[in-house]
């Protein structure tokens, strides 16, 4: 909460300081769809908000993090007269800079490895890396661009993306059972793209996002030397669990 909340009141009053023509803020779909009270018919854009009280009653506290964040942003930009422009990114696919796994990464990996048994009956959305960069650069450039902008370009349920990812990649132990198969298969809730996509932006498949992505994993993580002799093994199954633990801790 500290460096979330405080980190990002500090960056907003430097930039009304230094009088900067605008400020551009990362924030989170995580800010926006977590509302119970919600009804499914609602379409979820840039007017909604997460309910604070039930991040906090679910312990959902990096929602309820960026939520006050980007709450407190807004806030400190209008007392301070800063032309504040925020991003909300849902999880974000495409090859990693890094060679360490985070959490979004996790969200794919899991079903390479087999440590995941089952897909969960969620759904959820999703964008390529390159298409959060550019929504950055056009929401900065366009001297019209205001408020927030959701950035995504389509929402699947899990049990889709187990099965894009296992056309591409049927070498892996990816998953094919539901873990809940009791209760009707959850249906995509309305959440609407159109905002950021009137200032021309184009995203690329997600398809291609769970394809990259892999491809970046098997470069960067998946193909590791574990012999001392040198020799070029990949690993699967329980090794790269815990290689992966312990990879995700160290980050």
């Amino acid at each position: 909460m500290e460096p979330a909340v405080n980190g990002t009141k500090n960056v907003i009053m430097a930039a009304a300081e230094a009088k900067v023509r605008r400020v551009v803020f990362t924030s989170s779909i995580g800010t926006v769809y977590m509302d119970p009270h919600r009804s499914p018919d609602v379409v979820v854009d840039e007017s909604c908000w997460s309910d604070l009280e039930y991040c906090k009653n679910t312990k959902n506290w990096y929602c309820y993090g960026k939520t006050v964040a980007e709450q407190d942003a807004w806030d400190v930009a209008r007392n301070k007269g800063v032309d504040l422009v925020v991003v909300n990114p849902v999880v974000v696919l495409g090859p990693l800079l890094q060679p360490t796994v985070n959490a979004s990464i996790l969200h794919i990996l899991k079903y390479l490895t087999g440590s995941a048994k089952t897909y969960a009956n969620a759904v959820q959305a999703y964008v390529h890396v390159r298409d959060v960069a550019v929504a950055h650069i056009l929401v900065f450039e366009t001297p019209s661009a205001s408020g927030r902008y959701i950035c995504f370009e389509k929402m699947l349920h899990r049990g889709e993306v187990v099965e894009i990812l296992a056309k591409f990649f049927p070498e892996y132990p990816i998953p094919t059972k539901c873990s809940d198969e009791k209760n009707p298969r959850k249906q995509n809730y309305k959440l609407t793209n159109q905002k950021i996509k009137d200032l021309g932006i184009e995203f690329v498949p997600v398809k291609q996002c769970l394809y990259e992505s892999v491809k970046s994993l098997q470069e960067k993580v998946l193909r590791k030397k574990l012999c001392k002799s040198g020799c070029e093994k990949e690993m699967r199954g329980d090794m790269l669990s815990e290689y992966l633990k312990h990879m995700v801790y160290s980050a």
